[in-house]
């Protein structure tokens, strides 16, 4: 289901709760979503669909990537950046890295780790920010 997106600035700065299993419709929402908006986004988190729950979704190229309860457990090659945010107006600097490596659950549930660099790996700082109710 498409979802509307969030502008609710004190909303979108509260930390978001632990997703479980029955939380998949939630990512499933976030997909839908993020292909709706994908001209002008690469990203989403459940905040920014009114869903206070830790899960992104990120696009990777051809596909969109659910993760739950993404957690940043390594990362490197610091540089600052500008970026910009569906849910907020205009563009801001930003700390992020160039290399990280996430550790979530898959729409399987299933724990998963892997590494991103580049433009993929600030996509999903950026999410996990959400979760952490950071604002850029």
């Amino acid at each position: 289901m498409i979802c509307e997106i969030i502008h609710d600035e004190k909303f979108l700065a509260q930390k978001s709760a632990e997703a479980g299993f029955l939380d998949m419709y939630i990512a499933q929402n976030l997909l839908d979503t993020l292909a709706a908006h994908a001209e002008n986004c690469v990203g989403l988190a459940a905040n920014m669909i009114g869903v206070r729950k830790r899960i992104i979704a990120v696009n990777m190229g051809p596909i969109n990537v659910a993760m739950l309860n993404p957690v940043i457990v390594k990362k490197s090659g610091k540089y600052l950046t500008e970026e910009g945010c569906l849910s907020l107006s205009g563009v801001r600097q930003t700390v992020r890295y160039q290399k990280i490596t996430v550790e979530y659950q898959d729409m399987q549930y299933k724990k998963q780790r892997r590494s991103f660099e580049g433009w993929t790996a600030q996509i999903i700082q950026h999410e996990i920010d959400h979760c952490d109710g950071i604002l850029i």
